[in-house]
């Protein structure tokens, strides 16, 4: 299997609800002994055996029989469970303390604490599902919008595996007629063997591009995008923050350069999540250490954001300052916003410039219009059904799978090896198959679903 990571036999347990108090806490087992240890924990093997998927009202009792909790029980047997292996779970209050002591009864009787993720790097190791579709779980756990958990959802449910598998079946009949042109004469295939090969890799390329763009979509979602409001002191930023966020997050006070370090709030724009950083005033007349430094992060800031909303005072009008930061942008992922319009009679527009937004973020005026703005701008969140949740590693994968193919459509153009080809076409394959676990993912296990958290 996995080498140490995963030891045969072996029955894990782990509480598999969230950190806290609540109505209902989980303890979850997997593994040959999980009814075993179960059936102790409510009071012995004696007892009338349970039918699997069926609940039962049981006392839950300590290490001398003393009443731990009372909760319901339900056993999965192995081969349809989650994990593919017996599973059971003792489902009883959400107290920390009785979940622990439950857990620890369970870990008394022979079970081990599991790792994060183990259940569901079980459930992979048993083919209970792919690798893609145990990352989709994460991911939608994690979820931070509607839109996020809609991708993760179609991915669990295989949509996303089911386009890499089928993509990678037709990579392989291509890859067995290359391999027939090493065995055989052009005139034994028939005269038009390459022909028939360039349109199938044409076809290829097309249907990897296919899948890539809602695969795009999903990483957009996942990563979100960073906007950093910027501009001279006393603009308003941390009251667009505020305003934006619809919290007071910032502190906000009519002395130039309260802001001395970077603030941070997480917002939805159309379903998109953006991380909103309110930086320090900018400006070269100063000092002060710590406003320098708050003005050098500012900067660092600008550099790795998607997008940068350049704040200007409508009363003050277009300043000689202004004209300095926004000479230092890129204009094309700038947007200047006129704040604090509600004290003018008419807002300043700038002749020959990039995108302008005018606003006010005491009153809310035009705060819809520059989310909308920000949306476009930022690409907006994909449309339902037209994006798969997907990670770093499947772009890279899909990125490889693309190469392999263009450059075997390369070979074929100018009259290369049948060997390269068949060996870019191979290349192809493998790239896909890391995507869903078939091979070549024994490295990358750890790193995956020790991400998971704890119970899944």
């Amino acid at each position: 299997m996995t080498g140490n990571r995963y030891q045969l036999g072996d029955t894990i347990a782990a509480i598999a609800t969230p950190a806290g108090e609540g109505g209902v806490g989980i303890v979850r087992l997997s593994g040959p002994q999980s009814l075993v240890i179960a059936r102790d924990i409510c009071g012995g093997r004696s007892a009338t055996p349970w039918r699997p998927r069926h609940a039962y009202l049981r006392r839950f009792l300590g290490y001398h029989g003393q009443v731990l909790d009372h909760g319901i029980v339900l056993y999965f047997p192995a081969p349809n469970s989650f994990t593919g292996e017996d599973v059971v779970e003792l489902q009883g209050h959400g107290s920390p303390v009785v979940l622990h002591l439950l857990l620890q009864r369970a870990i008394g009787l022979g079970a081990r604490l599991a790792r994060p993720g183990e259940f569901s790097e079980r459930a992979f190791l048993n083919r209970r599902m792919d690798l893609a579709q145990a990352e989709a779980i994460a991911d939608l756990i994690h979820a931070r919008s509607e839109a996020q958990a809609r991708a993760a959802i179609a991915s669990m449910e295989g949509q996303f595996s089911s386009a890499v598998t089928s993509l990678r079946s037709a990579i392989l009949q291509a890859l067995a007629l290359a391999e027939a042109s090493l065995d055989f004469s052009e005139e034994d295939l028939g005269g038009s063997h390459r022909e028939i090969l360039h349109q199938a890799l044409q076809a290829l390329r097309l249907q990897t591009e296919e899948i890539l763009r809602p695969c795009r979509a999903g990483a957009r979602l996942s990563h979100g995008a960073r906007v950093v409001l910027a501009g001279r002191p006393n603009v308003g930023k941390s009251s667009l923050l505020n305003a934006l966020a619809q919290r007071e997050s910032a502190i906000v006070t009519p002395v130039p350069g309260t802001t001395r370090d970077i603030l941070r709030e997480e917002i939805l724009v159309d379903g998109l999540p953006v991380e909103l950083l309110d930086t320090a005033g900018l400006h070269d007349d100063t000092d002060d250490l710590v406003e320098q430094e708050g003005i050098r992060r500012s900067r660092a800031a600008m550099e790795s954001a998607q997008w940068i909303l350049l704040l200007a005072d409508a009363r003050a009008g277009w300043l000689p300052a202004d004209q300095e930061i926004l000479a230092g942008l890129d204009s094309r992922r700038c947007t200047i916003v006129w704040n604090k319009v509600d004290l003018v009679e008419q807002s300043p527009c700038l002749s020959s410039c990039c995108a302008q937004i005018s606003v006010s973020a005491r009153t809310g005026h035009g705060l819809e219009q520059l989310e909308q703005h920000l949306s476009a701008s930022l690409g907006g969140a994909p449309q339902e059904g037209s994006v798969f949740s997907a990670r770093t590693r499947h772009l890279q994968a899909l990125q490889e799978c693309h190469d392999a193919l263009l450059a075997g459509d390369r070979l074929l153009e100018h009259s290369g090896p049948e060997e390269l080809l068949a060996q870019s076409l191979r290349e192809a394959a493998h790239a896909l198959s890391r995507v869903t676990g078939e091979m070549g993912v024994e490295e990358i296990l750890g790193e995956i679903f020790s991400r998971f958290c704890i119970g899944k």
